[in-house]
């Protein structure tokens, strides 16, 4: 893949098949596109939290706490998973989790949920573009699963960039790891960069590096599921 196509690609394909339903079907069809976003949306933030959960465990961690909120069905969910708990701040996070000081642990804990991405999201995105015919609530569908990385710029793909760039500053900043870490951006610069806190030009050095190197992992992560929507794509144009 092309530099520019690595960059280019989640737009391109967003907009082509935003074309493809606006000449097909109009203002109804975006109205089916937001119908699919909001479904979609509600079955992919209880999935996405709980693979956190799955991929700490598979990863050898231990959880104790899954914060869902409940219009997403968090009080049915806590019957079947008994770390789960109704209510949270946030859609949800898991705010209790023990991987044993290894970053590996953590480091699949914050990206488990993004195989989604890989697959299905972005092979069914483009899926909806290759199709013979418009399919505007599929598209809206696939949006959650195939933008994940993006929408979680400043809040998982900063943690894993901050993981990183910690774990390989540490060495010289012990405490790096424990001021750069975070899952959500905002709330860390305001607690690093507030007129109390005594910020460092380190920690500002640090949290951009983490964020460069997050941004990059959202396009690769990107980039994989269209590497691997190629196959198919090849097959369907063969038949």
């Amino acid at each position: 893949m092309r530099l520019k196509d690595f960059f280019l690609a989640p737009w391109r394909d967003a907009m082509l098949a935003m074309e493809r339903v606006v000449a097909a079907e109009g203002s109804r069809g975006m109205a089916r596109v937001l119908v699919g976003v909001l479904a979609s949306w509600w079955v992919y933030v209880p999935v996405h939290e709980l693979m956190h959960a799955w991929g700490c465990l598979l990863a050898g961690g231990t959880v104790t706490r899954l914060e869902i909120d409940g219009v997403y069905g968090a009080a049915w969910l806590a019957r079947v998973f008994p770390y789960v708990s109704s209510g949270s701040n946030y859609a949800g996070r898991l705010s209790g989790f023990d991987t044993h000081a290894s970053d590996f642990v953590y480091l699949v804990t914050v990206f488990f949920p993004f195989t989604l991405t890989v697959f299905p999201g972005v092979l069914a995105l483009r899926a909806v573009i290759r199709a013979r015919r418009s399919h505007a609530f599929l598209f809206g569908a696939a949006v959650p699963w195939a933008s994940a990385p993006f929408v979680s710029l400043t809040g998982d793909y900063y943690e894993l960039g901050s993981i990183m760039v910690s774990r390989a500053a540490a060495g010289w900043l012990p405490d790096a790891p424990s001021r750069w870490r975070s899952d959500d951006l905002l709330l860390l610069c305001s607690q690093l960069f507030s007129a109390e806190a005594a910020a460092r030009w380190t920690d500002a050095a640090g949290v951009s590096a983490s964020l460069l190197l997050g941004t990059a992992l959202t396009f690769a992560t990107y980039a994989a599921g269209a590497g691997g929507a190629t196959p198919f794509a090849r097959r369907s144009a063969a038949q």
